[in-house]
């Protein structure tokens, strides 16, 4: 698998990395998880992320997979106040929630922390971000991040205080590309696209159930021209697309079925899409895309 050096950490991570929070939210079985992983670390995979608030997902990652620890990157996030009587994105979090993740995940240190989400106005107050410098001081972890959208993540990469990002990148998601991704190419900042897959919404005749899906469906049914000119496997298209953006450097897909990581694997096997492919879809979004097409949290 092609692997990509992470802006300035010095790490080379896989062009697709594992998420970790279908796992945790839906409580996969250890056994269907120790196949995932460990099916995904024999081919290639080096990048596992998850977060401290996807539920059991950090118990199951390090339960199936810590003796591989020195085969793979692992990142996770902090930030809520899940487990602890203070309140959200008090600064005072990030030391006993890292500490807890270490545990969780059966490791002595972290490859990245990231803030998870938090709004622009908690970012400049600095004090959660000077606690995740403090956590990277101390080795508990090698890198610091911020997952995000918008205005916060132009804030993060702009700041100069952070190593790396996570941020929605996929063909009806491309806000990042013009407004943040070159941005964070200039700071050198380690890349992380988030919902590559555009949350599969090819695969819905009518409205979706799920209300976080809804949006997307919406500008894929504007967006649909753009996906027939680059072929015919809408899936294969989607994280193609957003391998191919430049700046990117692992794109995160999630699941709970084992067989999907080869299926996700052999989507990338012929590699970025052709200048003009990707430029076509660039084009459509540029055409359609309305100026309230921000990037979805």
């Amino acid at each position: 698998m092609e692997l990509r050096s992470f802006g300035k950490t010095g790490m080379q991570v896989s062009v697709l990395g594992f998420g970790g929070s279908e796992i945790g939210y839906d409580h996969t079985p250890a056994d269907t998880v120790d196949s995932l992983l460990n099916t995904a670390l024999d081919a290639g995979l080096n990048v596992i992320d998850t977060a401290e608030c996807y539920e059991t997902s950090e118990e199951l990652i390090g339960k199936t997979v810590f003796h591989r620890r020195d085969e793979y990157y692992l990142f996770t996030k902090c930030g809520h106040a899940d487990g602890f009587e203070l309140p959200e994105w008090d600064p005072r979090l990030v030391a006993p929630s890292i500490e807890r993740s270490l545990r969780r995940l059966r490791t002595d240190h972290l490859d990245l922390v990231q803030l998870h989400s938090c709004s622009t106005q908690t970012l400049r107050k600095g004090e959660l971000i000077t606690a995740l410098v403090r956590a990277r001081e101390s080795g508990k972890t090698r890198c610091i991040g911020y997952s995000g959208d918008n205005d916060a993540a132009l804030y993060a990469v702009t700041c100069g205080m952070f190593d790396a990002l996570q941020i929605s990148v996929n063909i009806v998601d491309q806000h990042a590309i013009d407004h943040i991704l070159p941005l964070a190419q200039q700071h050198q900042l380690g890349v992380i696209a988030k919902r590559p897959m555009a949350n599969g919404v090819w695969r819905f005749r009518t409205n979706p159930p799920a209300w976080y899906v809804r949006p997307y469906w919406n500008r894929w049914r504007k967006l649909n021209d753009a996906f027939h000119t680059a072929g015919s496997d809408a899936a294969a298209t989607a994280l193609r697309f957003t391998i191919t953006v430049p700046g990117v450097h692992t794109a995160i897909v999630g699941t709970t079925k084992p067989p999907r990581w080869r299926e996700n694997a052999a989507l990338l096997a012929q590699g970025p899409l052709t200048d003009e492919q990707y430029r076509a879809i660039r084009d459509r979004w540029h055409a359609v895309a309305s100026s309230d097409w921000l990037g979805q949290q």
